[in-house]
């Protein structure tokens, strides 16, 4: 069925609202925690991952009360300090291997080149990945454009 040329311009007209509204960042980026004590921590921003995801360690559940540090002691952002949560789920992910693992999904406000939001992040090691910050397209949607071809933190 051929679509009017009404029809159209007007989903043309809405996507281009709709990108206006967009923050325009690159591959890489640098996150503040604005409740935290962490600033211009870099991330890397992948669109094929769905979730977001945060080096944590010494996580631990107990009472209903999820307890974590950010990062681990080899990260030059780790201070050691304990934060705790009472709002958190433990998820099922699969990880860049395809393997099925759990982890607990907790809830920070980020700020992202100039925009404070509300991400949800899965805790895992990331101690052995380039970044201690994964950004996923849950995180970006409706809110921030990726330009790949913008790789250095120093741009955003």
């Amino acid at each position: 069925m051929a679509r009017s040329l009404e029809k159209t311009l007007e989903l043309w007209y809405y996507n281009t609202d709709m990108k206006a509204k967009l923050t325009t960042i690159g591959s890489k980026v640098l996150v503040d925690f604005p409740t935290l004590t962490f600033l211009g921590v870099p991330a890397k921003v992948d669109t094929g991952a769905d979730s977001s995801s945060i080096w944590a360690s010494n996580i631990k559940e107990k009472d209903g009360i999820l307890s974590f540090c950010l990062f681990g002691p080899t990260s030059p952002f780790f201070t050691g300090e304990t934060i705790e949560v009472a709002k958190f789920s433990l998820i099922s992910v699969k990880n860049s291997f395809g393997a099925t693992e759990y982890r607990y999904k907790v809830n920070l406000p980020i700020k992202l080149a100039g925009r404070t939001i509300n991400a949800n992040f899965t805790l895992a090691d990331r101690s052995k990945n380039s970044q201690p910050i994964l950004i996923g397209r849950r995180t970006l949607k409706g809110k921030f454009l990726v330009d790949v071809g913008r790789k250095d933190f120093a741009q955003q």
